[in-house]
């Protein structure tokens, strides 16, 4: 179902109020009735309408809403900021393979295809969200995608034409997950955990978590397995593992369900020498590009939207993300928190290519995936299309509309109340999990 997030009990009462009227008029002959009819309608709603306007909480007025509305009028009020040339027959028929990765870095994808915002941009997007997007990305099977940025630039040095067209998140929300049985880091030594392959040479994280701790990086000492974010998740709850590096949802759902916590977070605002680093990029094939420009530029374009929606309305984005990953609407609501408030605006579109010179040296200085360590960000990196592409200021949209609305440093519980006013949810009416028809 595509699901209107709002019904005001004025709009009811004035919908019913006319049908009583019109009951009422079915038996009067009279030849004013049209007319009285019209009359007594248009009062019903001029009352409806300031009975609605007076029900509208102070906590859903925002510098981009008078209150809550339907999503599609959300969506058309987005895309009214815009005035695009139309496209082309030829790319107003192609359609764009968009993949996704499955965690919370990646949602916009999601977003996009669920609002009608890719629609509305004379669009089509086949969306594709799963574990194997990365390779795909890598095999060149795939237009766009929103990928681990060190995902690309293997691709490129095994000459698949991609690039980096957009940033989407500079990190700092990945988790080290442990069950409620580990009580201290050196409890871990000898334990389930799930590392990846390699990790002493290839994981970042691992590496500093291992710092943060204290722990011995051999990862020999331990017993290591190698399974996706949900996979490892069922397991802590099983009780066949006891700690895993994620992204959310799978940190947050932990935390949510009571069977694990969060021991560390890979914060890449490091500061000192190492500096700010970043983490998953939106990658672009150039096949596709250099024949479909304009289509390149909309599709980065559709991409800041998606995120201007995410971060103005994160409890419809919610909703969408329980549908899309299967994690309770709590659960989600949580880690927008965790991406928009808690942890700094994470989640953009400007890309800062020192912060990815910053992500490289950290990793040259741990001794992480030394085949791609020393590469120069700019021979992976192509600004054009979204340069051409009419994408708002990200900072200026921050300060502008998110700032006043949702502060850095605001609790969870507060910035769960403000969500729900601005789409006019009640708390009690907000459901475990959302199913939607796509």
């Amino acid at each position: 179902m595509r699901r209107k997030f709002v019904l005001k009990k004025a709009v009811a009462l004035a919908l019913a109020s006319v049908m009583v009227v019109g009951l009422a008029a079915c038996g009067n002959s009279s030849k004013s009735e049209p007319e009285e009819s019209a009359a007594t309608e248009e009062a019903v709603e001029s009352e409806a309408a300031e009975a609605e306007a007076a029900e509208v909480s102070e906590d859903a007025i925002t510098p981009y809403s008078d209150g809550p509305a339907a999503m599609e009028d959300i969506v058309a009020d987005l895309l009214s900021d815009y005035d695009l040339p139309e496209l082309s027959k030829e790319d107003q028929d192609y359609v764009i393979n968009l993949g996704y990765y499955n965690c919370d870095h990646m949602a916009a994808a999601s977003v996009g295809e669920y609002t009608g915002i890719y629609e509305g941009l004379g669009l089509k997007v086949n969306v594709t969200g799963n574990g194997n997007v990365p390779e795909a990305m890598s095999a060149g099977q795939m237009d766009m995608a929103y990928c681990g940025w060190t995902t690309t630039l293997g691709a490129v040095q095994n000459d698949v034409p991609l690039f980096i067209a957009a940033e989407n998140h500079i990190g700092g929300s990945e988790y080290l997950v442990v069950s409620n049985d580990i009580k201290d880091p050196e409890d871990l030594i000898g334990a389930r955990i799930s590392m990846g392959t390699d990790p002493d040479t290839t994981n970042l994280n691992w590496a500093e978590y291992c710092d943060h701790l204290g722990l011995p990086r051999d990862i020999e000492k331990y017993e290591n397995f190698s399974m996706s974010d949900s996979d490892e998740y069922l397991a802590l709850v099983g009780g066949e593992l006891d700690a895993y590096n994620c992204c959310d949802p799978w940190g947050s759902m932990a935390v949510y369900t009571g069977e694990g916590w969060l021991m560390d977070r890979q914060n890449t605002d490091r500061g000192g020498d190492l500096g700010h680093g970043t983490c998953c990029k939106v990658a672009m094939n150039y096949d596709f590009a250099e024949a479909h420009p304009a289509l390149a530029e909309r599709i980065l374009l559709a991409h800041t939207i998606c995120l201007q929606f995410m971060y103005e309305h994160p409890y419809m984005a919610a909703e969408i993300f329980s549908a899309y990953y299967n994690v309770p609407v709590e659960v989600a609501i949580m880690t927008y928190w965790r991406k928009f408030v808690d942890e700094g605006r994470t989640i953009r579109w400007d890309l800062n290519l020192d912060y990815m010179r910053n992500q490289l040296n950290t990793m040259a200085y741990y001794g992480i995936r030394d085949d791609i360590n020393t590469v120069s960000v700019e021979d992976y990196v192509d600004l054009t299309y979204f340069n051409n592409s009419g994408a708002k200021d990200f900072e200026e949209f921050i300060k502008e509309n998110i700032d006043p609305v949702f502060p850095e440093g605001m609790d969870y519980e507060s910035f769960k109340a403000k969500a729900l006013a601005i789409d006019g949810v009640a708390a009690e009416d907000v459901p475990e999990y959302v199913e939607l028809d796509r």
